[in-house]
């Protein structure tokens, strides 16, 4: 087996090889590269050593059998015999479900979920989106302060059980995409500084310095990155990756990062002969992220749209404080912009950011399915000070508009049902001062708010994570099965009707009137009231009942009369003439 590793400042590098140790020689062809050909099994302990000093996992290894400080594994990619040949599943007419492997069962890990995919089959939807699983500290946590990016979070199961779990997705005809993290490391676990320039003090990100895309040595790190994210796509047979606040990647080079990156999966793509895909976490409000490469733009598939979070959350919720101020202030009219204009935040006055924000998307261009739609994700229900979700009788409205949209949508995990259980923020960190430090300032953070200290969950405290797992007796439940069944004929009606998976924005209208809104595509009317009193929506065309949560009545005019909070979906009747 050949051990390579980059460490432009080291003298001298050896590898310990289960028992043994090794002298490695630099490589003449890549300067600051070391290897050595060396003998070495599937399950072989290693680790570097650099001058002299301690033992160290290998930047690009693809296990952590005792987590990020332990020494790596040999694995043997080729070995995992598959069972379900895929020949993967493009964005373009997806419906994504979010979910957290740790606490998507109780036991947290790939193989309990794994055992949950009937129901996610049964619901509809075609991807599973898995929130990060490098490895991290400890057993518990979000994932979003991983190291070893290029392995996977052993107490979940290991490369073994990621593979098993995507093999169940694909025997489902499931897709799986995974969220990676490549703006930052976790501040604990995080070996790379000791190899090589990994960071950059030339900029500042809110998690300290910059990971370097752009200082000298750059070109290595970038291929670690890009090394790393064809992996999980070629290795575990991904579909695509969600990328973690592309807008902290700071890169001042002509090509950016992420074009490179986009590039790479491209040509990845060709090779293997089925679709691939990027989907960026972005706060920027640019077109130029999901742009084609060939126009300028970074050539990314998609991009969240949390616009069209903002404005349905605080339609649905009533909600206005911090970010959610504009939105609120326009009420349904947000909504209404968001559908027919991608972004709310197109140029306008941001009060939350104190200056003008975002830039129009040319909505005769741009296809639909680049921007992901949702009414919530981990982020929009973790980062509240208890986690708390959108309550269940409010989620009919927010699910209407999400399924029928224009844009790709996701669900979070348990929103199908109207899970009671909350979503809270949770760790697991060995070191004592550092969890303190977690806890103090995760408590400091909603102080800030109003929140009395004990009413924010400890981080650290087991009982947060605990509580943060689905309660899967609940779909059985009645009122829980009832939104369940809604969720379902949603999305069964979304795939069965071409004109609900039209790419084409600039065909959608929406009209907002006091806290109602009507949205129609081709023959499909959607209308919601916000309201907590029933409420008539005039309706442009006659239209017939295709789905209500609950009951509604068409009335002359023509119009349709909600209840408090009411959803319904109708079709245009087709008007014949005699002659």
């Amino acid at each position: 087996m050949l051990f390579e590793v980059w460490a432009p400042d080291a003298r001298r590098v050896e590898v310990l090889v289960d028992d043994g140790g090794h002298a490695l020689g630099p490589d003449p062809a890549r300067p600051g590269w070391w290897l050595a050909d060396l003998p070495a099994r599937p399950g072989s302990r290693y680790a570097y050593v650099l001058d002299g000093g301690p033992p160290l996992p290998d930047p690009r290894s693809r296990r952590q059998p005792d987590g990020p400080d332990g020494r790596s594994a040999v694995v043997d990619h080729d070995a995992f015999a598959w069972t379900a040949p895929w020949p993967g599943r493009a964005l373009p007419g997806a419906v994504l479900y979010e979910l957290h492997v740790g606490t998507f069962t109780p036991e947290g890990t790939f193989d309990a979920a794994a055992r949950r995919l009937p129901h996610l089959a049964r619901l509809g939807v075609t991807h599973v989106e898995l929130m990060p699983v490098c490895p991290f500290p400890g057993r518990h946590g979000w994932g979003y302060e991983g190291v070893s990016l290029w392995a996977v979070h052993e107490p979940y199961g290991g490369p073994e059980g990621m593979k098993r779990f995507v093999d169940a997705a694909h025997r489902h005809s499931l897709g799986v995409v995974l969220d990676v993290v490549h703006n930052h490391l976790g501040p604990s676990g995080n070996h790379l500084p000791r190899f090589g320039p990994y960071f950059t003090d030339r900029h500042h990100t809110p998690w300290g310095d910059a990971v370097n895309l752009d200082a000298p040595g750059s070109d290595e790190v970038r291929d670690y990155l890009i090394g790393a994210s064809l992996q999980w796509l070629r290795d575990y047979r991904l579909d695509g990756l969600r990328l973690d606040a592309v807008h902290a990647l700071v890169d001042t080079r002509a090509l950016h990062f992420l074009e490179e990156l986009a590039t790479a999966v491209d040509g990845l793509s060709a090779a293997l002969g089925r679709p691939l895909f990027l989907i960026a976490e972005s706060d920027l409000n640019d077109p130029r992220t999901t742009a084609p490469r060939e126009a300028g733009g970074l050539g990314l598939q998609a991009q969240w749209n949390d616009d069209f979070h903002h404005a349905v959350h605080t339609a649905v919720t009533g909600e206005s404080q911090g970010y959610y101020a504009d939105f609120a202030a326009a009420g349904p009219a947000a909504v209404a912009k968001t559908l027919t204009h991608g972004f709310f935040h197109d140029g306008t006055w941001s009060s939350f950011r104190g200056r003008r924000h975002g830039r129009p998307l040319d909505t005769t261009a741009v296809p639909a399915h680049r921007l992901l739609g949702y009414a919530q994700n981990h982020d929009q229900i973790g980062n509240r000070a208890t986690g708390d979700r959108i309550a269940a009788d409010r989620l009919g409205a927010a699910a209407a508009l999400v399924l029928t949209a224009p844009f790709t949508p996701m669900l979070f995990m348990g929103e199908e049902w109207g899970a009671t259980t909350p979503w809270q923020f949770f760790t697991d960190h060995a070191d004592p001062e550092l969890g303190a430090a977690v806890t103090a300032g995760r408590r400091r953070e909603f102080a800030s708010h109003g929140w009395a200290e004990q009413d924010v969950p400890d981080p650290q405290d087991p009982a947060t994570r605990d509580r943060s797992c689905l309660d899967w007796a609940e779909p059985g439940e009645p009122v829980h099965r009832e939104l369940l069944e809604w969720y379902r004929a949603l999305i069964a009606l979304r795939r069965a009707e071409p004109a609900l998976t039209d790419p084409q924005m600039d065909a959608v209208s929406a009209t907002a009137g006091g806290r109602t809104l009507r949205m129609a595509r081709g023959p499909f009317r959607t209308v919601v009231n916000f309201s907590d009193a029933p409420a008539r929506v005039p309706l442009d065309v006659p239209c017939d009942v295709v789905l209500a949560r609950p009951a509604c009545k068409l009335l002359p005019g023509p119009c349709v009369q909600l209840p408090a909070r009411g959803a319904a979906v109708l079709r245009a009747r087709e008007i014949t003439v005699d002659g």
